[in-house]
């Protein structure tokens, strides 16, 4: 029997949010003040600025390969809930679409 397993995909999701706007951000202020600064200092900033991007697409690719992992383990306990339930999961199928139907057909 499959036990179910909770997956924090929201709290994965606002992480991701809040270290790429971070990043965004931080990317940001380092442009604008290399905007206005010359020389070393400019380049610095840019350095800065671009490393800050880096990081950002770093994060974004570590989240996206473990949203992919969690959707695959997701996959495969449904595959092997409906397989070890076929009928449970034929009712159920069943419902959800009369479910649809019904609320579908009320517009």
């Amino acid at each position: 029997m499959a036990i179910r397993k909770s997956i924090p995909t929201q709290s994965a999701g606002d992480a991701l949010i809040e270290d790429l706007k971070s990043s965004l951000d931080r990317a940001e202020q380092l442009l604008r003040e290399a905007a206005d600064a010359t020389g070393d200092k400019a380049t610095d900033l840019r350095a800065r600025a671009l490393q800050a991007l880096d990081q950002g697409r770093a994060v974004l690719s570590e989240t996206q390969e473990t949203l992919l992992e969690q959707g695959r383990k997701v996959a495969h306990d449904t595959d092997e809930y409906v397989q070890s339930n076929p009928w449970k999961a034929v009712g159920i199928a069943g419902v959800a679409g009369l479910l649809l139907g019904a609320l579908l057909s009320r517009r």
